[in-house]
């Protein structure tokens, strides 16, 4: 993120690309965060091709992706984004027209953040990314597991994954929690632990499995069979 001055104190400005085929939902989701003191469009594409090309050269906080795009669509503009070690730190938010797509799944399991659907509300838009921004939530959670169950729970049999096996009984507890949704508030309240040794648990659990962000971690326990869709109801 950069920091500017305006006459006050310092504002860190979340940084983001805008990748849509269409200029008018650019431009509607421009003139959104345009308005935020802490946000700022820095880069538009309108293909999966610009998008990958203005990740590596911005460094953005936030790519903004269309599933449907013309040339190279959002998905696998997504893997290339998440497989270059240069942009670990840039995160991918998958924008689509419906709220469960074989493409979103296909986009999270590459390594998307998150997703979300295009007429979602502004304050919607704005609390999303400013949640990826700081990586500590996942993206409207019980949207995304439900999208996130229906598909990993159809795609195959649960495939325990060896990756577990470095994990402490704590860190399963911890991870089923997080595949069911629960923020790391809510995890410290459900374990009775602070809510800083609850992200603290996350954090050395992404690392172990090797995940990038929370939605890995999601589809990792559906996949791995450790939680099955409407675990804790």
């Amino acid at each position: 993120m950069t920091t500017t001055r305006r006459g006050g104190p310092d504002v860190k400005k979340v940084r983001v690309v805008l990748a849509d085929d269409q200029m008018l939902v650019r431009a509607g989701f421009r003139s959104i965060l345009s308005d935020e003191d802490d946000i700022a469009v820095v880069g538009e594409a309108a293909n999966g091709a610009e998008a990958v090309a203005l990740a590596r050269e911005l460094r953005p906080d936030i790519v903004l992706m269309d599933i449907r795009m013309p040339e190279m669509d959002g998905l696998a503009a997504t893997e290339r984004i998440v497989a270059d070690e240069r942009l670990a730190e840039v995160r991918v938010v998958i924008l689509t027209t419906f709220d469960v797509d074989d493409y979103v799944y296909g986009a999270l399991r590459a390594g998307a953040s998150g997703f979300l659907v295009k007429d979602t509300e502004p304050m919607e838009l704005l609390h999303a990314i400013r949640v990826c921004a700081r990586g500590d939530a996942l993206i409207a959670p019980t949207v995304t597991r439900r999208l996130i169950a229906e598909f990993a729970g159809r795609a195959r049999q649960p495939d325990p994954s060896p990756r577990l096996n470095a994990l402490t009984e704590r860190e399963r507890e911890v991870l089923g929690l997080v595949g069911a949704g629960l923020t790391n508030d809510e995890i410290a309240r459900r374990l009775v632990l602070s809510p800083s040794t609850a992200k603290t648990h996350v954090s050395r659990i992404m690392t172990k499995v090797d995940v990038r962000d929370r939605a890995q971690l999601v589809i990792l326990a559906y996949e791995s069979g450790m939680i099955t869709p409407g675990w804790l109801g």
